[in-house]
C-alpha cells in the first residue's frame, strides 16, 4: 500500500498541545479512543513486550478529583503566572494564558486518558521502562489529530503520584507517564509551530559539528562545515546582549561587527567578506526564565592557512584536518559564552564590580 507522505508529514508536523481549542461540550466516542490506542500499540516496545496500560478516564467525578490534583500541582502557579503575565508582551505570556486554561477547564474535557507502563523505573538512569511507552503515547496524539482531535501532553499531575494512585486505583508496580485531555478541535487548521532548521541542529559524525551544505564525499570548506557552543544564562537579554556585543567587538579585531537582527544575532567575518574564510555570529534567543546564547562559526573556502593546508591533502587527512580545527575553535567558543554568562550573571545580580 502506498503511502501518503504528505499527510503523514502534516500530521506528524500539526499535531500541537492543544488547550484553548478543546471542544469541551462535544462526545467524543469510546470506540475511537480504542482505536487510537490501537494504532499507539503498534510503537516499538523493549524486548517486544506489550506492558503500557491505558486509564480512560469520563467519570465526572474522577475527573474533577485529576482536575483538582493538577490544580494541586502546577495549575494554581499557572493561574497566578498568566495574571502576571496578562498584557505584558512576556515571551511566555501566550503559553501561560493556553496552560492556565486548560487548568481551569481540565474536569470539563470529555475524554482524560493516562497513559501508563508495568513496572517501576530503578532509578539507574538505564533505558528499559520509559522509552518503552513514550513513542506510544506520542502515537495515541497523532492518531487522534489525523482524525479531528486535540490533545495535550501533561506531567504535572505526576508530582501527586501517590494521590494519583488513590484516585485512579493503580498498582504498586505501575508507573503513570502523562495526563492527556482528550476532545473535537475547535477547527482542524493547525500550524507547524516555529523550530530551529534540522541543519541548525543537527551534527556529524561529532557533537557541535555542523554543515551548511553536504557535506559532500569526500567533505570540502565548501561546504560549510562549522561547530557551536550554547548555554543557557539567567540574566535579563539586554544584559546580555550587552556583554555579547562588547565581546564581539573585541573578537572581530577591527572586522566590521554586524547586527542583523538587534537584540538577538550579532557577527563578523575574517577574510574577504565576499568569499570570507569564516563567519562567527552570536544569536541570543528568549526562553523561560533564561536567555539562551549560541556562538556559532562557519568556515569557508576563502584564502586563510586552514584553506592552504587542505588544499593539497588526501581526502581522508582533509577532513582529520577540518575536524581539529573545528574542534580547537569550539572549545574558544564555549569559553566566550562561559564568560559572557559569569559577567551578564554577575551584573543581573548585582556583584560585579
Amino acid at each position: 500500500m502506498a503511502i501518503d507522505v504528505t499527510s503523514v508529514d502534516e500530521a506528524l508536523a500539526t499535531t500541537r498541545a492543544v488547550r484553548r481549542r478543546l471542544d469541551l461540550s462535544r462526545p467524543v466516542d469510546h470506540q475511537l479512543i480504542l482505536d487510537c490506542i490501537d494504532i499507539a500499540e503498534q510503537a516499538p516496545s523493549g524486548g517486544n513486550q506489550g506492558s503500557r496500560r491505558w486509564v480512560v478516564v469520563r467519570d465526572p467525578a474522577i475527573k474533577a478529583g485529576l482536575a483538582q490534583l493538577y490544580l494541586d500541582a502546577a495549575g494554581r502557579w499557572m493561574i497566578e503566572a498568566r495574571d502576571a503575565l496578562a498584557g505584558t508582551g512576556h515571551p511566555q505570556e501566550r503559553v501561560m494564558a493556553s496552560a492556565a486554561h486548560l487548568a481551569e477547564h481540565l474536569a470539563e474535557v470529555p475524554v482524560i486518558v493516562i497513559p501508563t507502563i508495568l513496572g517501576v523505573h530503578d532509578g539507574s538512569r538505564r533505558p528499559g521502562l520509559f522509552d518503552s511507552v513514550i513513542q506510544s503515547v506520542w502515537s495515541f496524539c497523532v492518531a487522534l489529530r489525523a482524525r479531528g482531535l486535540g490533545t495535550a501532553w501533561t506531567t504535572a499531575v505526576l508530582q501527586q503520584r501517590r494521590a494519583l494512585a488513590e484516585l485512579l486505583d493503580l498498582p504498586e508496580d505501575l508507573t503513570p507517564i502523562a495526563l492527556i485531555p482528550v476532545a473535537w478541535t475547535k477547527g482542524t487548521d493547525f500550524k507547524r509551530a516555529p523550530r530551529h532548521p534540522a541543519r541548525a541542529i543537527t551534527y556529524v559524525d561529532r557533537f557541535a559539528q555542523t554543515w551548511e551544505r553536504g557535506p559532500g564525499d569526500p567533505p570540502t570548506l565548501a561546504d560549510g562545515p562549522g561547530t557551536v557552543a550554547e548555554l543557557d544564562v539567567r540574566a535579563p537579554i539586554a544584559t546580555v546582549w550587552h556583554h555579547v556585543v562588547a565581546h564581539a567587538e573585541r573578537a572581530a579585531d577591527g572586522a566590521p561587527v554586524t547586527r542583523e537582527e538587534p537584540g538577538r544575532r550579532v557577527g563578523w567575518v575574517t577574510g574577504e567578506p565576499a568569499d570570507p574564510a569564516e563567519r562567527w555570529w552570536f544569536e541570543l534567543e528568549p526562553i523561560a526564565g533564561a536567555v539562551r546564547l549560541r556562538h556559532r562559526l562557519v568556515l569557508g573556502a576563502g584564502a586563510s592557512g586552514l584553506a592552504a593546508a587542505v588544499a593539497g591533502a588526501a581526502a581522508p587527512q582533509r577532513h582529520a584536518t577540518i575536524a581539529a580545527h573545528l574542534a580547537g575553535q569550539h572549545a574558544a567558543l564555549h569559553a566566550a559564552v562561559q564568560a559572557i554568562r559569569v559577567a551578564a550573571e554577575d551584573d543581573a545580580a548585582g556583584t560585579r564590580p
